[in-house]
């Protein structure tokens, strides 16, 4: 263990190796009132602790304060014999994106936007450095301030402040970018577009909470629904706009890069209440409707597609839009006879807003069925979605009894749904999941996430905004977690043995596949927390630990934490590892005591930045 000096006598003292099976906990505590933060604060956090009484739960020699600078931690000389460290990697990779690289997107073919789908590194080209942060870097704004305002030194590119200039996306103003709420489709503010979108949605009551947005931009749609308590996963490719899903992300906003392209989205079937396409390019009536099939996959029934700008309202903007009326004409008649094929009943057209509504069951689109144009999927899994192709097929309705049954169940309005029952639950959708084993597994979160906030008393403070479970399960870690000041991405590893993300959309969460023997499809630096309940222990075997450990580092801020759940061998092996990696760490033990094999390591990302002398 790496001991630092108290501030009353300013020297080193020495570095003290111990192993005890059980329980750490309190010899960490009684470390901690002496011991000095690698950040400068950890005098007045142990006169706290010393004050209010040992807790054997907390771990006061991690400092979970943001201070924007770090020092090393000192390890023991027989460990740091066993440690590989890891090296910074060139300057040149401050905003590297393994899967989504320009350089290597560039080999693909444009057609249909294939350059711009995942294209990941082989195992030969993989970097095995650590990713720095820009030279400035300063944690983000807290939420909301966060909103409408981001640290220039985190992501400095000035394009979109020109390109995007009379729409209001974003402005440059003195050492930080301003976010006004406007896009190109609301130039006015996005509040009083979702205002106009709201008169037809039912945003208020709880019924909407879910939302998708293609091509999104900045994410402005997304950052201003959230004060109606609705959460939008938001997705656009990394082109030409530099650092759109960045800055949404720097803003604490939901967001991926991605694209709908060739591969389906990695996303569940009946997912979102409502999606959206503010002028995102996207060509809906192409491929005979088969982008907007995607969108009837994941969309729940009876939730709402909104189009917004071209081809709509075509015969007064033509002009304005620069393109021959005959070519938007054309397009809104394909993009009308998909939606009429899906059995979509349009509710709203005004201005260039366009809104369509999907039935709740197959009960009023019998018609179709003997409809030569209509080819169904014929796949037994709908959510069978990683790399797999998109297909011009639509995706059936679930059975149902009765004309006004929601086909795969209808939801409670949230909150209420974040706890209730979800229907691919009580219907015994997923094999092998009970309700009481659902049930139980809510609990055992509740009390493992009481657990954590004694470890770190600022989890739900605000001071970590996009927080991440590698593993999400049912969503039980976010459900726990849930308030207005965070937000959780809930990955489910597609190799996980049973499918368990549409439950978490039933909840009104969002999240996303994905397998961690891969770069996840976001920028460096784009998560405060980072949670891991027994990833280490599902990929053994499957790919390299470090490679986990080091994509885990990409995207982790500096000064951010991680929480890493598993058995005790699994975490030694990580805690080793992570040694070499600027990280400060300590396991302690399961809330239960420590007779039970399972255990919690806690980091801290150190702060540092960019050195241009680096050479990986």
């Amino acid at each position: 263990m790496a001991m630092k000096s108290s501030s009353a006598d300013g020297k080193t003292r020495s570095s003290v190796q111990i192993f005890i099976v059980f329980s750490l906990c309190c010899f960490f505590y009684i470390l901690g009132a002496w011991q000095r933060s690698g950040f400068g604060k950890g005098d007045s956090i142990a006169l706290e602790m010393t004050n209010s009484g040992a807790d054997c739960n907390i771990v006061p020699s991690l400092n979970f304060e943001t201070h924007h600078a770090g020092e090393s931690s000192i390890v023991g000389a027989s460990e740091a014999a066993k440690v590989k460290a890891f090296e910074p990697c060139d300057a040149r990779y401050t905003d590297y994106t393994p899967c989504q690289d320009q350089r290597r997107a560039m080999t693909f073919p444009r057609d249909s936007m294939i350059y711009r789908e995942r294209h990941c590194a082989p195992e030969k080209e993989k970097l095995h450095c650590l990713i720095p942060a820009p030279k400035g870097y300063v944690t983000p704004f807290s939420w909301p301030k966060s909103r409408d305002y981001v640290p220039y030194a985190n992501a400095p590119y000035k394009a979109l402040t020109v390109e995007k200039a009379i729409q209001n996306w974003i402005q440059y103003e003195g050492d930080v970018f301003r976010f006004p709420g406007g896009g190109t489709q609301f130039p006015q503010g996005a509040d009083k577009y979702i205002d106009q979108l709201a008169s037809v949605i039912p945003m208020a009551n709880g019924t909407v909470r879910t939302a998708l947005d293609t091509g999104c931009g900045v994410a402005s749609w997304g950052a201003y629904l959230w004060s109606r308590n609705v959460r939008a996963m938001s997705f656009a490719p990394r082109d030409s706009h530099e650092a759109q899903v960045q800055f949404a992300l720097e803003r604490g906003v939901p967001a991926v890069i991605g694209v709908l392209g060739t591969i389906k989205l990695p996303y569940p079937t009946r997912a979102f209440d409502m999606a959206h396409c503010s002028r995102c390019l996207i060509p809906w009536g192409a491929n005979d409707g088969m982008y907007l099939m995607e969108v009837d996959r994941v969309l729940r029934p009876g939730g709402y597609w909104i189009l917004s700008g071209p081809p709509i309202n075509w015969k007064v903007n033509y002009k304005a839009w620069q393109r021959p009326k005959e070519d938007l004409q054309e397009e809104q008649r394909k993009i009308e006879e998909a939606a009429k094929l899906l059995c979509w009943e349009k509710k709203y057209e005004h201005g260039e807003i366009a809104i369509w509504q999907k039935r709740v069951n197959d009960d009023a689109c019998r018609s179709r069925q003997d409809d030569p144009r209509a080819n169904f999927c014929k796949s037994d899994d709908s959510d069978d979605v990683w790399y797999k192709k998109m297909e011009a097929c639509i995706t059936p309705y679930p059975e149902t009894s009765s004309s006004d049954e929601v086909a795969g169940g209808e939801l409670q309005v949230f909150p209420d749904r974040l706890n209730a029952v979800p229907p691919r639950i009580s219907s015994g959708s997923i094999s092998g999941v009970t309700v009481d084993a659902y049930e139980d597994d809510n609990r055992q979160w509740k009390k493992h996430v009481k657990a954590y906030k004694r470890i770190n008393s600022l989890l739900d403070t605000g001071r970590y905004r996009n927080i991440m479970d590698m593993n999400a399960g049912f969503g039980g870690f976010a459900a726990a977690l849930e308030s207005q000041k965070l937000w959780v991405m809930n990955v489910v590893p597609t190799i996980a043995e049973k499918n368990r993300l549409g439950v978490v959309y039933e909840r009104g969460l969002i999240g996303i596949f994905h397998d961690w023997c891969e770069a996840f499809s976001t920028y460096p630096r784009t998560y405060d927390l980072i949670h891991a309940n027994h990833l280490f222990s599902l990929y053994k075997n499957k790919c390299n630990a470090d490679d986990i450990l080091l994509e885990m580092d990409r995207i982790l801020r500096p000064e951010g934490a991680v929480i890493i759940r598993d058995d005790v061998d699994t975490l030694i092996k990580v805690k080793r590892i992570i040694a070499g990696m600027k990280w400060d760490s300590k396991l302690v033990d399961h809330e239960d005591g420590p007779l039970v094999p399972e255990k919690v390591l806690i980091a801290v990302k150190q702060y540092w930045v960019t050195n241009s002398t680096s050479s990986h």
